[in-house]
């Protein structure tokens, strides 16, 4: 039986990220692949998240609003360093090598932040029936974002124009 709590289905996406990057760093792996399952994921999870997830912690007075606010800032470096890997043609690159460090380097810190902040606070403050509803919600978002295909180049570079605008 699989965990509908948020805070556990957050980790369980962060966990997935790592792997794939592990998979994006070895050159006898299918990268490509690799890429597109990440690409996605990291799209859905983040949407899903401002959506469903934060908006409902920032309603908790023990939860910090700038965490909020730091953790959506954070998607978007993530998203502009997702972007520029999808750009790269060659997996087997100089080039693809460093923007997938970069990548790596700006989805580690969001992540790992997160687990010591929000993810800290949801735990402490919000109730086990709370977060199993936040967990489906957040779970529903997620599976509608990858079933668009949001971690399509085209999709990813109209969210990083989105900002900037």
């Amino acid at each position: 039986m699989s965990s509908t709590d948020v805070v556990e289905l957050i980790l369980q996406d962060h966990r997935r990220m790592e792997d794939l990057f592990r998979t994006m760093r070895n050159v006898e792996a299918d990268r490509a692949a690799a890429l597109e399952e990440f690409a996605g994921l990291l799209i859905a999870h983040a949407s899903a998240e401002e959506e469903k997830v934060y908006p409902a912690l920032r309603r908790y007075k023990n939860v910090d609003g700038d965490d909020v606010e730091h953790s959506v800032h954070e998607h978007h470096e993530a998203n502009e360093a997702l972007l520029a890997l999808l750009e790269v043609d060659d997996t087997g690159s100089q080039e693809w090598d460093e923007k997938l460090e970069e990548l790596v380097t700006a989805v580690n810190h969001h992540a790992d932040e997160e687990e010591r902040t929000l993810l800290n606070d949801a735990r402490e403050n919000v109730s086990d029936e709370r977060r199993a509803e936040l967990g489906e919600a957040f779970r529903a978002a997620r599976a509608q974002h990858l079933e668009a295909g949001c971690g399509s180049v085209e999709n990813v570079r109209k969210l990083v124009e989105s900002v900037k605008d």
